[in-house]
């Protein structure tokens, strides 16, 4: 084998490793952003159904809520490490964790913009709570359709891959409204 090729066939394993733990991230980031979106939604729909709302309130119990799950991410991530590995996270472990639960906070952007709207007077708050809760319930069927998609069985299982992850969603968002989220 010529030193070029043997070069080659030492990255190939390293790459397929690289680009495994790339897919397993992406994975983790995933599963946050889905989280958080049905832990958000279930308190923007409390919110919805709040009779005296208001806007300051509505983003602050947006914004803690959003705080609250990524903090509660980071502590169970930082236990479960501890208890595994007997030792503490490294630097490059805290980064991949922070990275990995970024999604968390970034959940709650939508809605704080759309409060922010409604704050401004262009639409009603309820109204604004709302259209938060449905582009999460969408963007579920989305990723259910995506990963369908991605699975190669065609469109019609990719259509039913979004609307049984939609029906989940909501029935996670119902179990924990009813709860008390």
């Amino acid at each position: 084998m010529a030193a070029g090729q043997q070069g080659d066939a030492d990255k190939t394993p390293a790459a397929a490793v690289t680009a495994a733990r790339a897919g397993d991230i992406a994975a983790a980031r995933l599963k946050e952003r889905i989280y958080a979106a049905l832990s958000l939604t279930a308190v923007i729909i409390a919110l919805a159904e709040t009779d005296h709302r208001e806007h300051l309130e509505s983003a602050l119990t947006v914004a803690v809520t959003a705080l609250g799950i990524w903090l509660a991410t980071l502590v169970a991530d930082e236990q479960s490490h501890r208890a595994l590995t007997r030792r503490s996270a490294t630097l490059q472990e805290i980064r991949t964790t922070l990275h990995v639960s970024s999604p968390l906070l970034l959940t709650a952007a939508g809605p704080l913009v759309l409060i922010g709207i409604s704050a401004l007077g262009a639409l009603e708050l309820e109204t604004a709570l709302l259209i938060s809760a449905g582009v999460e319930v969408v963007t579920l069927f989305l990723w259910g359709w995506r990963t369908g998609l991605r699975i190669g069985n065609g469109p019609l299982s990719a259509l039913l891959s979004g609307l049984v992850d939609t029906l989940i969603g909501i029935a996670v968002v119902a179990v924990k409204l009813l709860a008390g989220h």
